[in-house]
Order: C-alpha cells, then structure tokens, then sequence
C-alpha cells in the first residue's frame, strides 16, 4: 500500500493497493483527512487522543467483534463501495463503508482487502518493467489486495 498525491485532483492524495501474486495495482483516490488517517495507522503513531478509526477499532473490539476482512465490492460512476465483513459470537456481519474507511479499518486490524476482477479490469493499472524488476530483486509492498473469487461468505452478488 502507498500513499501519493493525485494528479488528477487537487488537495486530493491516492492510495494504492497492490495485487497479491500479480503486477496490478488498484489506485483510489481519496481526500486528505482519510490519507492521514491511513498515514497514521500504517506509521504505527500513537496520537494523544484517539482518531475516528481508533474509536471505531476501541468500539468494536470493547464488544468483542473482529473484522475479518474488507471487501471492495463495486465501483459505479468511478466511486469505491466497501464493506466491513465482522464476526462476532460465530455470526458475520456486512457492513456498508467508505472504501477509504475501509481501508483504515483494515490497516489498523491487520486484516485482509479483497476486491474482484471486475473491479481490477476497469480500474486496476498494471507496473512497468521498471516496478516489475523491483518486486523481483525482492522490494515488496506493505498491503496487497486479494482477488475475491465469491462475495463475502453469502454467495451474494456485489450491488
């Protein structure tokens, strides 16, 4: 995972997820209060008093909910939809989020973020030689996204 800024749209910075066991990666952009907040969490910074993702984090796991994974289940009209896959007492939840949040959440869980290939084939971009000879000399990426071959564990269908 990296952060940069966008080059299409100002004051705006893009993350940028890799593919596990491929040369794709998946660019989002996203504004620049949710940079820090993913900035923050990927740094390891304690801040004073606790962002809205720590709380979110604190919240959850104070009522003993994991979140299992992240799944980045449709883009419509160049917009990322997310969802927050939960368990708790043996029960999964889906939760509707930001892909941006998402991926905060995701960060600070150490959890997986999947997506389809769809949503690879439109918007995934694939490296150059150069970026390619990188990985093999052995430069990894710190957050890779995974294919998602079913949705969730429903079987549904991404909206």
């Amino acid at each position: 995972m990296a952060l940069s800024h966008s080059v299409t749209q100002s004051h705006n910075y893009a993350v940028v997820l890799g593919e596990e066991n491929g040369n794709r990666r998946l660019p989002i952009v996203i504004g620049g209060f949710e940079a820090q907040a993913i900035a923050v969490a990927l740094e390891n910074m304690t801040p004073n008093r606790p962002l809205t993702h720590d709380l979110f984090k604190n919240t959850l796991d104070a009522f003993d909910i994991n979140l299992k994974e992240v799944v980045i289940n449709n883009l419509l009209d160049g917009i990322f939809y997310a969802q927050l896959i939960c368990e708790m007492d043996g029960n999964v939840m889906q939760i509707d989020a930001r892909t941006s949040d998402a991926i905060s959440m995701a960060v600070r869980y150490g959890c997986p973020i999947y997506t389809f290939d769809f949503i690879m084939e439109s918007a995934g971009v694939i490296l150059d030689d150069e970026e390619q000879q990188k990985r093999k000399e052995g430069i990894k990426t710190s957050c890779c996204i995974h294919r998602r071959n079913e949705y969730c564990q429903s079987g549904k269908t991404p909206r």
